[in-house]
C-alpha cells in the first residue's frame, strides 16, 4: 500500500463565525489534511508535535482514522499549539485574535522510519526550515512533494520559504498569496512566474470560487460546489490538500491529468469540512457521502456543445 507522509500542525483552535463559536476544539493542518486524506486506500502518518494537555481522545481519533501518529512528539510539561480566529460576515476575511506556538516553537520533527520511504509527502502549512527538515530525512526521493504555505512565512521567513520551494513538485496557494509571492496581479502570469521558482505544478485556491492548476500552459479550473450552508470555512484548505494528495497517493499517477481528478477529489472534501465548526463534519463523515457529492461534482461540470 502506498504511503503519505503528513507534515503539519496538530493544534487547538477557537472559533467564531456569524453562526456561533466554540470554545478549544481539535484543529491544525496535518489533522484537516490526515482526516481528508483517510478516504483513500493508503498508509499515512503525522509529523507533528502536542503538549501533554492534547487529549487522548483526540490522538485516539487519528489512530481510528488508520493514521499513523508515531510521528506525533508529546512534550511533557508543554502547551499544544494554539490560534484563535474571527471571520467577517462573508466568511472570506478573517482575524487572528491570539496565536500561541507553544511546543512549536521548538518543534524538530522526526519522521518515523517507515515512512522516510514514503511515496507522496504533503507539507502542510508550518515554518519552512521545519518542511526543509523532513525532506532532509527522506531516505528515497518521493515520487511527489506537495508544499502548502501561507503570506504568513512569505513575511517573516521569504529566504528559507523559497530554498522549500525549490525542492517541491507541488505548490498549493491560495489567490492573494499567489499574487503576494509572485508580485504579478493576474494569475496566470503569477503561475507561470512561481513556475520559475521550482514547482512543476501550482495550484491556486479560490476559496468559494473553486481552484486552478497550472502546468507550464495547460490550465485546468474545478468549481466549488454552490452549498446551501457555510459554518466554518477553517481547515478547507487543508481538507482540499489531503484530498488532493490522498488521491494522489492512493492512484500513483502524477500526470497533469490525474491532477485534474486530485484536485476534484480535493475540492468535494472540502465541501464538507466548512458544513460543521472545526473537524466535526470530517470526522463523522461517511464514504458513501463523499461518492454522492462526487457525482453531484461531476454533474456541475459536465456539458456537451456541438462547436461544429
Amino acid at each position: 500500500m502506498n504511503k503519505l507522509l503528513i507534515v503539519g500542525t496538530v493544534a487547538f483552535d477557537a472559533i467564531e463565525t456569524p453562526f456561533g463559536k466554540t470554545d478549544k476544539i481539535l484543529g491544525g493542518a496535518a489533522t484537516y489534511i490526515g482526516l481528508s486524506a483517510s478516504f483513500f486506500k493508503l498508509k499515512s502518518a503525522i509529523v507533528s508535535v502536542v503538549g501533554d494537555d492534547f487529549p487522548q481522545e483526540h490522538l485516539d481519533l487519528l489512530t481510528s482514522k488508520n493514521i499513523d501518529i508515531s510521528g506525533i512528539e508529546i512534550v511533557k510539561g508543554g502547551k499544544t499549539f494554539f490560534w484563535s480566529g474571527k471571520y467577517h460576515n462573508d466568511l472570506n476575511s478573517r482575524d487572528t485574535l491570539v496565536t500561541e506556538l507553544n511546543v512549536l516553537a521548538d518543534f524538530q520533527p522526526k519522521v518515523p522510519q517507515d515512512f522516510k520511504n514514503s511515496d507522496v509527502v504533503m507539507l502542510g502549512n508550518l515554518h519552512p526550515l521545519v518542511q526543509s527538515s523532513v525532506l532532509n530525512q527522506m531516505e528515497t526521493q518521493p515520487k511527489l512533494v506537495v508544499l502548502d504555505t501561507m503570506n504568513f512565512w512569505m513575511d517573516c521567513a521569504l529566504p528559507e520559504l523559497m530554498e522549500v520551494i525549490k525542492r517541491v513538485d507541488v505548490i498549493t496557494i491560495n489567490d492573494e498569496e499567489a499574487r503576494q509571492l509572485s508580485g504579478e496581479y493576474s494569475l496566470v502570469k503569477a503561475a507561470a512566474k512561481i513556475h520559475t521558482m521550482g514547482p512543476k505544478y501550482v495550484v491556486i485556491k479560490k476559496g468559494e470560487h473553486g481552484a486552478l492548476i497550472f502546468q507550464g500552459k495547460e490550465v485546468f479550473f474545478a468549481p466549488a460546489l454552490p452549498l446551501e450552508e457555510v459554518f466554518d470555512p477553517t481547515g478547507a484548505g487543508d481538507t482540499f490538500a489531503g484530498g488532493f494528495s490522498g488521491f494522489i497517493t492512493q492512484s500513483e499517477n502524477i500526470s497533469f491529468e490525474n491532477m485534474k481528478n486530485a484536485i476534484i477529489y480535493g475540492s468535494n472534501l472540502a465541501s464538507f469540512c466548512v458544513e460543521k465548526f472545526g473537524t466535526e463534519r470530517m470526522e463523522h463523515l461517511q464514504q458513501e457521502e463523499v461518492v454522492n457529492r462526487l457525482k453531484q461534482f461531476k454533474a456541475l461540470t459536465q456539458f456537451d456543445i456541438d462547436l461544429a
